[in-house]
């Protein structure tokens, strides 16, 4: 692990812990086992390491997509998996997405988000962009615009649940498939 990997993880453990306002670079150093000065050669404030901890998590959500989403299911099978991997891990880092908005919103980083996402758009647009040419999905639809409504759709859905809702299995299956739902008709889904 690189030293500025092991300050991105450390972040995530102390930002956790301690939350955005009472951590200290300090803390943060400490628990990356490096000395401060170390830090600032990769992130010259505490915060700007925001973007950094957000783009880990989206290597995550493309990791367990890439892993779990496979060819030979149906399209309707594999979006079905999409928001069932999104929904699983936004439970399970719940504090670390509640982290990432708060502390991106409080810097200037915030511009950063677009190419953070970039490589998440763009596997959402070639699988609608494949589901399109297969005549699975409605023709006028504009697979780049769609794949950030449908990132940004799937990510409320999850976030509505675990950060600000109530997350009862009951309310949880409910919200998936009424998303479910929406995305079939939204894409003119086709069924064979």
């Amino acid at each position: 692990m690189s030293k500025e990997e092991k300050i991105i993880q450390a972040a995530i453990e102390v930002f956790r812990e301690k939350g955005i306002e009472k951590a200290k670079v300090s803390d943060i150093v400490k628990a990356a086992g490096i000395a401060q000065g170390t830090f600032y050669l990769y992130f010259p404030s505490r915060l700007s390491v925001m973007p950094a901890i957000a783009k880990v998590m989206v290597e995550k959500i493309i990791a367990a997509i890439e892993q779990g989403v496979h060819g030979q299911e149906s399209f309707e099978q594999q979006l079905e998996k999409v928001i069932n991997i999104v929904f699983s891990l936004t439970e399970e880092y719940r504090d670390v997405f509640a982290l990432i908005y708060a502390g991106i919103t409080q810097t200037e980083h915030m511009k950063e988000w677009e190419n953070i996402y970039a490589p998440y758009y763009a596997w959402m647009n070639n699988f609608l962009s494949s589901a399109q040419k297969q005549g699975i999905i409605r023709d006028s639809l504009n697979t780049t615009r769609s794949a950030k409504l449908i990132i940004g759709l799937v990510e409320s859905a999850a976030e509505q649940i675990y950060l600000y809702d109530d997350s009862e299995d009951a309310t949880i299956r409910l919200q998936k498939l009424e998303l479910l739902d929406f995305l079939h008709h939204a894409l003119g889904l086709r069924h064979n």
